[in-house]
């Protein structure tokens, strides 16, 4: 037992993001991926709502995905230029396997949204973790995607859905740096109960 806890910390503390446009084959199969996903679910989840979905966007999709992108910087973005497109094309195809997480809340339920919407992090969290324990890297992105109610339209099914991330997932492309991480001083302190 004592090996598997050593492994485990070390898998846990040796995680860290790559750069979704570094990323190279080989990335998850489609078996590897459905266990990611599996243990991404393995989540706290208060009511055993899962507030989360995952859709998977397909290599073979990426021409879709780039002109959805395109379509939605020409109808909410009047200041979208020729640069905003390019990166869009390239959000697009980076990447060697694609998961757009979305919260999925149970609206009206006595489990808060807000603790709901933490479960659907914490699922995605999960997902980064299994896939790194697979050999591969993971980026959570956000931005303007994220957030745009075209692109929402186009991975919601329900009105209370949203995007929380666009989980990008391959071999890395380049050597990993180890990134600067808070001192537990910064962010850690004793509990003073009140007077």
């Amino acid at each position: 037992m004592l090996n598997d806890r050593s492994s485990a910390l070390a898998l846990l503390s040796t995680r860290r993001s790559g750069r979704a446009r570094e990323m190279v084959a080989p990335g998850p199969s489609d078996a590897e991926l459905a266990q990611i996903l599996a243990i991404a679910m393995r989540t706290p989840d208060h009511g055993k709502l899962a507030p989360w979905r995952f859709v998977i966007v397909r290599r073979e999709q990426r021409d879709a995905l780039a002109t959805l992108l395109h379509r939605a910087l020409t109808e909410n973005d009047p200041a979208a230029g020729p640069a905003h497109h390019a990166k869009a094309e390239q959000f697009a195809r980076q990447g060697e396997a694609l998961v757009v997480m979305l919260s999925a809340p149970v609206a009206g339920h006595k489990v808060p949204v807000w603790e709901q919407e933490l479960a659907a992090g914490a699922a995605a969290m999960n997902l980064l973790h299994a896939a790194h324990a697979l050999g591969y890297v993971g980026s959570w992105l956000t931005g303007w995607a994220s957030v745009d109610p075209t692109v929402r339209a186009a991975f919601a099914q329900g009105p209370d859905e949203k995007v929380i991330g666009f989980m990008f997932l391959g071999s890395p492309g380049v050597e990993l740096q180890e990134r600067p991480r808070p001192t537990l001083d910064s962010v850690v302190r004793d509990w003073s109960p009140p007077a």
